[in-house]
């Protein structure tokens, strides 16, 4: 009997991570056909570790955009090692490097010299939902696709009461208002700044719902001491209600 529950338990565990596996290879597929077929043939000025990696490289002509890079990846996966986990950052190199794969594979596939369509708006919905939604599957099995990624979940770690798509938002909203005053170039940084905003919002609505906010009731013997922690750690109120069973 206990060998049937073991293996069981094995079988059950093989699957759960290879559902992990497939899911997080979707994902990534999904992102890498946005910046692909839509990113890259329109130009659009979007932020992240490249974006920020060539405004620091304009800024400092002496160092190439490829440095900053790595510099750049290089202290967020370390923070990440120091404030997330190994799990979660095991998952997040792959990530990285699966990703390029991808979308070297897609370049040589299917290479992008012009746009789909000439209608620009149209262009910018789908590079941002594909990667959005290609992001929000990988941060709902617990990794991410590296880059600001992990300094989105590290913001969102510090401050709870940030959604992972608002602590994305801050962050790339911050390097895209650089780059618009670094290049001057206003056209492509209000591309940039709109599909932050849509992206960040498919994020959370794949993430979170489509609820405003949430509740969580706790049944305690302790209310002051739960309310403190709530109070300074989660930076959010409670209000307690005093109850009995009807029952007993």
């Amino acid at each position: 009997m206990l060998d049937l529950v073991k293996d069981a338990f094995k079988k059950e565990k093989l699957i759960a991570n290879l559902t992990f596996f497939l899911l997080l290879n979707v994902g990534l597929i999904l992102t890498a056909l946005g910046i692909v077929w839509f990113k890259t043939p329109n130009h659009f000025a979007f932020g992240g570790t490249s974006g920020l990696s060539v405004l620091l490289a304009a800024m400092f002509p002496q160092f190439n955009v490829g440095f900053f890079m790595w510099v750049l990846n290089l202290v967020l996966v370390v923070l990440g090692f120091l404030f997330l986990g190994i799990s979660c950052m095991g998952w997040t190199v792959f990530s990285s490097i699966a990703l390029s794969f991808y979308v070297s594979l897609c370049e040589a596939i299917w290479p992008m010299p012009a746009p789909f369509t000439n209608d620009t708006l149209l262009e910018l919905i789908f590079a941002v939902l594909l990667p959005a939604i290609g992001s929000a599957i990988v941060f709902n099995i617990g990794a991410s696709t590296g880059g600001t990624d992990i300094a989105g979940y590290l913001l969102q770690k510090k401050f709870p009461h940030y959604s992972i798509g608002h602590a994305l938002m801050i962050i790339e909203g911050i390097i895209l208002l650089m780059s618009i005053f670094v290049f001057q170039d206003v056209d492509a940084g209000l591309f940039g700044l709109i599909s932050v905003y849509v992206q960040t919002k498919v994020i959370d609505m794949i993430l979170y719902g489509s609820d405003a906010g949430s509740q969580a009731v706790i049944i305690t013997q302790h209310p002051q001491e739960i309310s403190q922690r709530v109070i300074q750690e989660l930076e959010r109120t409670t209000t307690v209600l005093p109850a009995r069973g009807a029952y007993s």
